[in-house]
């Protein structure tokens, strides 16, 4: 299992991180922005509490409105991630999400990576599920529900907002009890399997991560394969980061468009196209 190159994916992965979490004087202070652009909301994970951050995370977002008495619809919210996702899938993944490259950078201390467990792909779709149900179905006697991903899960949240907010404000930092205790063991658990495994919460756990991969096969801009060009040395599969077979499954969920195997493929078989059939892209009947 390899890591993909560096180059312009890294530097797309950098300006997006400084552009979501831009408040610099949060940083500073240890405040929370509050301005008229929190109403905007980015594609990818960034907690809302983060002392940098400029706008909203889309799951704090969905699941405040969820969880409110009226368990409103985030139309809005939807509305940016279904464009998203239907534009290029986890593309947002591979190239904007700032936890995403932190993971990456973390997976640099050590060469050897191990397999992710095939069943622990399949855990975020569940968390997907329930973050999106349980504000609506787990209410208390007033009829509201509870942001459970960001409360209970989320190490974004805790590695963006809790530990700089929490361990910096002297008044915070009093009121820190089990809750806080068991959000730092999820992530530290997380930050332990970073050095071994390539990217696991985005891969076992993250609810974006399972929404865009529904799209990948269907997205606007997906990988096409040039069944004519692939002789199926497998060099895409080896230095695929997720080991995916990409000559056999080009639109893989699992797929975060890191494109690795587009610079790998001795022949260019593979493309990352905006639709099959389009002028320079493969035939539709070549299509996987």
């Amino acid at each position: 299992m390899r890591v993909p190159p560096v180059g312009k994916r890294r530097a797309a992965q950098f300006l997006s991180a400084l552009f979501a979490n831009s408040f610099f004087a949060g940083f500073a202070r240890l405040s929370i922005y509050q301005g008229k652009l929190k109403y905007i909301c980015v594609p990818f994970l960034n907690c809302f509490s983060c002392p940098g951050a400029v706008a909203s995370c889309p799951v704090g977002s969905l699941q405040f409105l969820l969880a409110s008495a009226t368990h409103s619809l985030p139309l809005y919210v939807l509305g940016v991630l279904v464009s998203a996702g239907a534009a290029a899938g986890r593309f947002v993944c591979g190239w904007l999400c700032p936890f995403g490259l932190f993971q990456e950078l973390l997976a640099k201390i050590t060469a050897k990576k191990f397999p992710l467990p095939g069943p622990l792909t399949w855990m975020k779709y569940p968390v997907l599920v329930f973050t999106v149900a349980l504000p609506v179905l787990l209410v208390n006697r007033g009829g509201t529900g509870a942001p459970y991903f960001c409360q209970y899960l989320c190490p974004a949240g805790t590695l963006e907002a809790g530990l700089p907010l929490g361990l910096g404000r002297p008044e915070l930092r009093a009121l820190l009890g089990s809750l806080f205790a068991w959000k730092a063991g999820v992530l530290t658990a997380f930050l332990a399997a970073m050095i071994f495994t390539y990217r696991p919460f985005c891969r076992s756990t993250c609810p974006l991560g399972a929404f865009y991969g529904l799209f990948n096969p269907v997205s606007f801009w997906r990988l096409e394969i040039a069944a004519r060009n692939c002789n199926r040395c497998r060099r895409c599969e080896q230095q695929c980061p997720l080991a995916i077979p990409v000559y056999r499954r080009p639109n893989s969920p699992e797929c975060i468009r890191c494109l690795a195997c587009t610079k790998a493929c001795p022949s260019g078989a593979i493309s990352f196209a905006y639709r099959c059939g389009a002028s320079g892209a493969p035939s539709r009947a070549n299509c996987r």
